[in-house]
């Protein structure tokens, strides 16, 4: 993956993040964006949103991300965009899964979609 960080777990958070985002966001006719698409797809713009809100979710909440670091940056892309899964429903102890879902929902939602240039875009 490009651009990535110099902790293994941030690395790993960030990597979740993305591929959760193409596995749950789909193109114009409904065909999930992991289909066809990879990491080295996003915009340069697209990339680094992603890249910084990962980065400063991970360090504001690291205690808590770092107790499922293998679930975090999936549950996060989830819980952000109000999918039916996510910090909330059953992987996390208490109080972490109040606390994540909350600050999740803070950072708002964002979608994906393939421009003209075919690079994916953060709306």
């Amino acid at each position: 993956m490009r651009n990535g960080f110099t902790d293994p777990d941030l690395n790993q958070f960030l990597a979740d993040y993305v591929r959760c985002a193409l596995w749950s966001s789909t193109d114009d006719n409904g065909i999930p964006l992991d289909r066809d698409y990879s990491p080295e797809d996003f915009s340069d713009e697209a990339w680094e949103q992603m890249r910084s809100d990962c980065e400063a979710f991970y360090l504001a909440y690291e205690s808590a991300v770092l107790t499922n670091v293998s679930r975090a940056g999936h549950d996060l892309w989830l819980t952000r965009n109000r999918h039916g899964a996510g910090f909330w429903d059953g992987d996390w102890s208490e109080p972490y899964d109040k606390i994540l879902t909350d600050a999740a929902h803070k950072m708002g939602e964002c979608d994906l979609y393939v421009g003209d240039d075919e690079k994916i875009h953060i709306m």
